[in-house]
């Protein structure tokens, strides 16, 4: 999708007579059923009209022009793409990403500069980062790029910048860069012209424009191939016994339908640590090397975050959101891994989706609807947010409707709590789940789990096992307030018991973090992450060799009642509403928000409660040693 194309006479014509911006608004609103805001409309008045008298300085009258190009599968936008032949008489193209800042200070933030925007100094991608992700991101995933039929360059202009104001946009961390993709100026209008001319000086651009705009989404076999070597060396994720059974049998089914068999949805089960997205990495890692177009999709952003991170800037996009399929076409995927399917919506619309673009599509039939095949990893007592509607249920019934074949495996190996799946038999009997054989707890087990008299044993177990070397995090039921960073970035020390207190992880949303703060999607992986308590929504997903839980009094236990929800003291806006309609139902999200603490932990837990008639009957169901 875009909102305007055509050749550059017509564009620099329209630009002139201020039609550009009309048909670009017109454009806007009948895609999106809303009227752009105020500022993306003076930034194409202003833009737009920079960039080209820069076309008339190159003398360029015979190249493509797109503008405000909807990369596939994706919501970004780049703002111009310039299309023609380039010195060597090849067919090539320029990405140029427009910025009106006219001043920059440096970021402590890699890759980031900062500039005053949206009322406020905000920290922003250096406009050579962005325009350079956007080209790799196409040339990954665009056939008429990834082919080799059009060649792709990329730069950043920034026209209201003066020189005396540009310094951290030069700055020397920037130099290969910037070397790389380059970045102009207000007084560089005629370097940016010569670079224009260089890559699409020689016309044609019309037929050039319409390759482009023919293209569709594919993944190159070389991002493929980067994303099976960066997975398949991981030594970490090897495959078992009926986690082997289940991979192999999704990779037959999707080569199968490469012969034209039926679309088929994959529902794998099991509890925590029985393997769910080690299965899925292998599933990326096995399939990217055979060319197959796969990706993986959660609804956790830390998790996905954590991936992207681990797979590098190249193949992130391969690691996407559940809510990103609205717009894909059937069948454009060999296989999407949508791994903890638990955390699957009732459809893909957000708090930013405009009124008239919000669907009422299920996201589940969005996500069976892009894939040839789909394999949902589900534990279906992990769901902890009204909004999550994932479950086994959920899935089934979505498949005979859409008509596709369904095939199931049960997962029950425990690769987690040091083997023992007789403790994860007894977290779900003892938090009323269900009903297991597992009713005491033989505190022989290898696992170690040990109930603490104070908060300040609890963290510093965590710390003496941190020096030891094993990855250890405390964690907490939401039942403290959230408070925003203080001035310098300091977190605040919310989550008091007695004279302790620890600040929560830092809010997804906060960027001016000070140094040695871990941003949220990395809390459980950076070595930060010790000095703050981690909620469900930073542990979800995540494993450490210790864990230790601060058990809040949102959740009590008393005789004659069983488990009783309290959201008084509950902090969790989302979850406390369910009360409001169902007190069993904030009850029963609430244990599951505790059954995901409790299991986070590969070798041992130790657990603080606030409330003492809730550790007694914990207590109560424990056998101890002879």
């Amino acid at each position: 999708m875009h909102l305007y194309s055509g050749m550059s006479t017509t564009f620099m014509a329209d630009t002139a007579n201020s039609r550009i911006v009309d048909q670009l608004i017109q454009n806007f609103q009948e895609e999106y059923r809303h009227k752009p805001a105020d500022s993306e409309i003076r930034s194409w008045q202003n833009s737009l009209t920079r960039f080209s008298n820069v076309l008339q300085i190159a003398d360029l009258t015979d190249q493509g022009i797109i503008v405000e190009y909807q990369m596939p599968l994706t919501s970004k936008r780049l703002d111009v793409m310039v299309a023609g032949n380039d010195s060597n008489g090849r067919p090539s193209s320029v990405v140029v990403e427009l910025k009106q800042w006219d001043s920059v200070s440096e970021s402590d933030i890699d890759d980031c500069v900062e500039t005053f925007i949206g009322g406020r100094v905000r920290p922003q991608l250096h406009p050579s980062r962005q325009a350079a992700d956007y080209q790799r991101y196409l040339l990954d995933t665009h056939t008429a790029f990834s082919g080799g039929e059009v060649a792709i360059n990329a730069c950043g202009f920034l026209h209201n910048l003066r020189p005396q104001h540009a310094g951290a946009i030069f700055d020397e961390k920037f130099e290969d860069l910037v070397g790389m993709v380059p970045s102009y100026i207000a007084d560089g209008m005629e370097d940016l012209a010569g670079y224009l001319v260089n890559h699409v000086g020689r016309g044609d651009g019309g037929s050039v424009l319409e390759t482009i705009l023919v293209g569709r989404y594919k993944p190159s076999a070389g991002l493929l191939k980067h994303v099976a070597g960066v997975i398949g060396g991981e030594p970490t994720f090897v495959l078992l016994d009926e986690q082997r059974v289940s991979c192999n049998d999704i990779i037959s089914k999707v080569r199968a339908y490469q012969l034209g068999t039926q679309k088929t949805v994959f529902l794998i089960r099991g509890g925590p640590g029985t393997g769910k997205s080690l299965i899925a990495v292998n599933l990326m890692a096995e399939l990217a090397r055979q060319g197959m177009v796969v990706e993986h999709a959660t609804g956790s952003r830390a998790f996905t975050k954590t991936m992207q991170k681990t797979v590098g800037t190249r193949a992130k996009n391969l690691f996407r959101y559940f809510n990103n399929y609205g717009q894909a076409e059937e069948n454009v995927i060999d296989l999407i891994v949508a791994d903890e399917a638990h955390r699957i919506r009732v459809n893909s619309n957000t708090r930013f989706t405009p009124a008239a673009k919000k669907s009422e599509k299920p996201q589940i039939d969005e996500l069976i609807h892009a894939a040839k095949v789909t394999a949902f990893f589900i534990d279906d007592k992990q769901v902890v947010r009204p909004g999550e509607v994932g479950s086994s249920a959920l899935i089934r019934d979505a498949a005979r409707r859409l008509g596709a074949r369904i095939v199931e495996h049960e997962l029950e190996a425990q690769f987690r709590c040091n083997g023992s799946d007789a403790y994860v038999q007894w977290v779900d009997n003892t938090l009323g789940l269900e009903n297991t054989a597992q009713i005491l707890w033989n505190d022989a087990d290898a696992f170690d789990l040990n109930i603490v008299d104070s908060v300040e044993e609890l963290e510093a177990e965590m710390r003496t096992r941190v020096v030891a070397g094993q990855s250890s995090r405390l964690v907490a039921g939401y039942c403290w307030p959230w408070s925003d960073p203080e001035e310098g970035g300091i977190l605040v020390n919310d989550v008091k018991v007695g004279d302790w207190s620890m600040p929560w992880n830092a809010k997804p949303d906060a960027t001016r973090l000070a140094k040695g703060i871990p941003k949220a999607d990395f809390w459980a992986t950076d070595p930060g992450g010790v000095e703050q308590v981690g909620c469900v929504y930073t542990a979800q997903g995540f494993e450490f060799d210790h864990v230790g839980l601060i058990w809040g009094n949102d959740l009590v236990y008393r005789a004659r009642q069983g488990w009783v929800g309290q959201p008084t003291f509950s902090h969790d806006s989302v979850v406390k509403r369910s009360a409001k309609r169902a007190a069993d139902e904030y009850t029963r999200m609430v244990a599951h928000t505790y059954r995901v603490l409790l299991t986070r932990g590969m070798k041992s837990c130790s657990i603080y409660f606030q409330d003492k008639e809730t550790e007694n009957f914990v207590l109560s169901r424990i056998e101890l040693k002879d």
